[in-house]
């Protein structure tokens, strides 16, 4: 009888073992409607820097967290994040208001450029501001150029199209100091979401559009889901996501706005015409198809749009001043800024 039980408690332990150990296999199945049910295997690749790799290695963060929490959290990382980058990038920063609209303006300690402005629209999710500091002060510095960080309204208390027009407001002010040919707009996640939102209403008012654009991680379309919204939550590989279409789709921030409204989702926009466009991206990023399919809609409509994937990297990595990768990334976003504001 001991031996008995003692082989039930064996086998029940070996079963709880086995229950705690992740599937060592790749595994692909597809139902009926074609959806596949995978497992997959995914090592942390050689082919990024070792400190992108220690990156991939760290947990998903806290998660479940309610807007006023995520909304302390952010603001303090930002501030955090802020300071590491300008001991790292120099600059000098105050707080103003343009067009009765707050922002920071950011100030390179050596203005080479003094009829030049870069407007940065901030990542966040619309909800937050997770980018005012981190998103402007390096190009700041690496461009030598003012940059002025738009605070728009946030969802779900201010809903579309509030962040375009305080942006465009901000816009049309500046325009009577800085030529169009000297301005450029860009943003990380909602605010790349936002810069083309905003240069498509821009057209639509007939104003001049800027000179150049950066969308550096984000998506044209409000109406349906990329392919890597189902494979990757915002740390990547790392945190849970929902199963695709088993959650409501979110309506903070688009509101009782038709999600194909063509300024909500600049896909369904007239997009000929663009100024020149730098889309950024990584292999693990949440954005990763909505990125790289309003760059190819940017291309069918003739405009000047150029791409840069970066390997294995989560969502908005270059958030993280710590990578060589983010150097890389500035670096690319400085060039091209400075190239199209300097013809």
């Amino acid at each position: 009888m001991r031996a008995h039980l003692a082989l039930i408690t064996l086998i029940a332990v070996a079963t709880t073992l086995s229950a705690q150990q992740p599937p060592q296999t790749n595994t692909s199945t597809l139902d009926a409607n074609g959806t596949a049910h995978i497992t997959r295997v995914v090592p942390v690749p050689t082919t990024i820097s070792s400190e992108a790799q220690a990156s991939l290695r760290r947990p998903a963060g806290a998660e479940n967290r309610t807007l006023a929490e995520r909304r302390t959290s952010t603001d303090a990382w930002q501030t955090r994040a802020g300071e590491t980058s300008r001991k790292a990038y120099p600059v000098k920063i105050e707080s103003l208001t343009i067009a009765n609209v707050p922002v920071r303006n950011v100030l390179p300690l050596q203005d080479t450029h003094p009829d030049h402005v870069l407007i940065n629209v901030h990542g966040g999710g619309f909800n937050s501001d997770s980018g005012s500091f981190t998103e402007s002060i390096p190009i700041a510095n690496l461009t030598h150029t003012r940059v002025v960080a738009v605070l728009y309204r946030l969802a779900p208390e201010h809903p579309f199209p509030a962040a375009v027009d305080d942006t465009i407001a901000v816009y049309r002010d500046l325009l009577k100091t800085y030529k169009p040919a000297h301005i450029a707009l860009y943003g990380t996640s909602a605010g790349a979401i936002l810069t083309a939102e905003v240069a498509v209403r821009l057209k639509q008012l007939n104003l001049p559009l800027p000179a150049a654009l950066g969308i550096f991680s984000g998506m044209g379309d409000f109406s349906q889901n990329g392919d890597s919204l189902s494979l990757y939550a915002l740390r990547g590989l790392t945190g849970s996501i929902s199963v695709a279409g088993t959650e409501p789709r979110s309506t903070e921030y688009t509101g009782t706005t038709d999600p194909k409204d063509p300024v909500l989702s600049p896909l369904y926009a007239d997009l000929h015409g663009m100024p020149p466009t730098l889309f950024i991206t990584s292999g693990r990023d949440i954005l990763l198809s909505g990125t790289g399919i309003l760059h190819r809609a940017f291309l069918r409509s003739g405009d000047d749009a150029r791409l840069i994937v970066f390997e294995a990297l989560p969502h908005a990595f270059w958030n993280d001043i710590s990578l060589p990768e983010t150097k890389e990334a500035y670096g690319y976003m400085a060039d091209f800024f400075s190239q199209q504001l300097n013809r």
